[in-house]
């Protein structure tokens, strides 16, 4: 919240977003922003949920009615970057194979992913929102550069914490100081009404089965961006898809994204299926380049579930995307970026430079720099989560993306190093409802938190290895 200002839903707001999405599609919204600039409109928030105050009656009618138009207002990019599963699939020449036989992953090679997943998490959370510049100085004054471990308050100079602000609302419990477990996150709560989803409607879910499960378990105050946008459209009586495109500026951002790793951990080694899932899930926010972000993840992750390197890790993830889209073009860049330079810093300069038009929570950007980030690091648990972190975007985002994927490798959570994993202290606040039903330790909504290793027990039972039928291919 902005004040008393609801986020990431009021139509002046969502106006200058969507005019910016019709710029990096190719859409002409020119039109469009002549009426609004003319009638007193101000562009998006650059980094907020919400602009300072609210608008008149008269300018918020006509933010609504020029979304209603700009939704109709069709995409040049189209057929390069459809959203369908059958068109995604027909445009991806190396989309894998499905996998004879479906394995299972370990318990715990899933508490690891499960505590990677909350460590990257942890470590992106105080400078989420902070260019490169600014978190390279504050982990440099502190002696964290390159970046090793937790930032800290301890010894930072008042001018330099003063230019480069903490996350006000990630500071107070995500700085090595402070740290006692880990604190709620909405990178934490999607994965685990996830595994609610699961256990009620099993792998064969449908789209409108998350959206149900969204409105019995998940808080609206705990959604954002197109999540919390698609919300609001179930509550207006919007079904999926209309509830990613209705007035949905956010649909290729990094929010599905976010929500796809259980997919992946519950499909090891069969990439293919798991970002047939992570479509399903995908759809009910987003259209495009967002859903490829969630379908990527997905397939990096049941591939590393698998046992594959990161490089093919990586490779299983443009499988799956189609590969003239921008999301595929960006995982490209970040590759090919982090194989020719030897500083990190440098290929975050040269990705900056390349995506920074974007929104910093893009899944455009955002893709490149996980896959680059993965890639420099060669799949090293440390190096990935702190390059992903660095790196800047959604920091909180790339770095739990990173954790999970890094921490598959681990095969244990005491092969992760415990400076990571020992603060979190197998503890998981989250304010999603019904998990204490499924018998997980803990009361899941503000006692003593959910156990890492109760998790990776769920996930493991929600993995149901058996032959890959045709029918079931055909379905994925």
């Amino acid at each position: 919240m902005t004040g008393r200002r609801l986020t990431w839903v009021q139509p002046e707001d969502l106006l200058g977003h969507e005019l910016r999405r019709a710029a990096e599609d190719g859409r002409d919204a020119s039109e469009f922003a002549r009426r609004w600039r003319r009638a007193g409109g101000m562009p998006a928030p650059v980094r907020s949920g919400a602009s300072a105050g609210p608008a008149s009656p008269q300018l918020r009618s006509l933010a609504v009615d020029l979304l209603d138009e700009l939704d109709q207002l069709p995409s040049p990019r189209a057929a390069d970057e459809p959203t369908e599963l059958s068109a995604i699939r027909a445009a991806c020449p190396s989309w894998p194979a499905p996998a004879p036989h479906r394995q299972r992953c370990s318990v715990s090679r899933l508490e690891a992913a499960w505590l990677g997943r909350a460590a990257g998490c942890l470590l992106g959370r105080p400078v989420e929102k902070l260019p490169p510049a600014g978190i390279r100085a504050l982990a440099r004054a502190t002696g964290n550069w390159p970046l090793n471990s937790w930032f800290t308050a301890r010894g930072l100079p008042a001018d330099l914490a003063a230019a480069h602000p903490w996350n006000r609302r990630a500071a107070p419990n995500s700085l090595a100081e402070n740290i006692d477990g880990m604190p709620e996150d909405d990178d934490l709560d999607y994965p685990l009404v996830n595994l609610l989803l699961l256990r009620r409607h099993g792998q064969d879910f449908t789209t409108s089965q998350v959206a149900s499960v969204w409105l019995d378990t998940l808080p609206a105050g705990r959604t954002f961006t197109a999540e919390r946008v698609a919300y609001r459209n179930l509550l207006c009586g919007i079904e999926p898809p209309q509830t990613a495109r209705r007035r949905n500026s956010f649909r290729e951002w990094i929010g599905a994204a976010i929500r796809a790793d259980v997919h992946g951990w519950t499909h090891p080694g069969d990439p293919g299926a798991a970002a047939g899932q992570a479509h399903r899930d995908a759809t009910l926010s987003h259209t495009g380049n967002g859903v490829y972000g969630a379908m990527f993840v997905a397939a990096v992750i049941a591939a590393a579930a698998g046992a594959e390197d990161v490089h093919a890790c990586l490779r299983a993830g443009l499988g799956v995307v189609p590969p003239r889209s921008r999301l595929a073009e960006a995982v490209r860049a970040g590759i090919g970026a982090a194989r020719a330079e030897r500083d990190f810093a440098t290929v975050a300069d040269r990705l900056h430079a390349a995506y920074g038009h974007y929104h910093w929570v893009h899944a455009v950007p955002n893709a490149a720099l996980l896959a680059a980030a993965l890639t420099h690091a060669d799949g090293a648990f440390t190096g990935s989560v702190c390059r992903a972190v660095s790196g800047g975007w959604d920091t909180d985002s790339n770095g739990a993306t990173a954790g999970s994927v890094a921490g598959l490798p681990a095969g244990h959570p005491d092969r992760l190093p415990e400076r990571w994993t020992g603060p979190l202290k197998n503890r998981l606040a989250t304010s999603v409802t019904g998990l204490d039903a499924v018998g997980l330790d803990g009361s899941g909504s503000g006692g003593i938190g959910i156990g890492f290793d109760a998790l990776a027990e769920l996930t493991h039972t929600l993995t149901r290895p058996r032959p890959h039928t045709h029918q079931e291919a055909s379905r994925t």
